[in-house]
């Protein structure tokens, strides 16, 4: 394992809000535009865009979101800093988010406490896909 230049806590959640403001503004003005209300009870293409981004544009931009291009930190794997795929995406953030939400948040808690006073600043989510989240640029060692 070869981990270098872990992101801590807070660049990380600086990174999550971000992406959060990003795609509540974005999906909130698109259904306000197609639907004419903010909240609506069905999933449509519109969620499905938001489950894309989080899962896709790291896999399509060597680990970045936006927001974790504005807070300069990356997803990348554990074995050799090598780029996310989609399998290790979907560990992350569904399995990942699974998690949390059958532990009723205690292992979004856990995993704060993980990345705040580990070494390697890795969460519950991170072993679960064998990632970890570097401020190392694409080909840096």
């Amino acid at each position: 394992m070869n981990i270098q230049n872990p992101a801590g806590l807070w660049v990380r959640v600086f990174a999550r809000v971000i992406d959060g403001i990003l795609i509540t503004v974005t999906l909130g003005v698109l259904f306000s535009l197609f639907y004419g209300d903010f909240f609506y009870e069905e999933w449509t293409w519109v969620d499905i865009l938001g489950i894309a981004y989080v899962l896709g544009l790291p896999v399509l931009w060597s680990g970045y979101t936006l927001g974790k291009r504005a807070a300069d930190n990356r997803i990348v794997r554990v074995d050799a800093n090598k780029s996310v795929h989609i399998g290790t995406m979907l560990l992350r953030e569904i399995i990942g988010g699974m998690i949390y939400s059958f532990t009723l948040g205690i292992a979004v808690v856990v995993s704060a406490i993980m990345i705040g006073l580990r070494k390697d600043k890795r969460g519950i989510h991170d072993f679960i896909a064998g990632t970890y989240v570097t401020h190392n640029k694409p080909g840096q060692s």
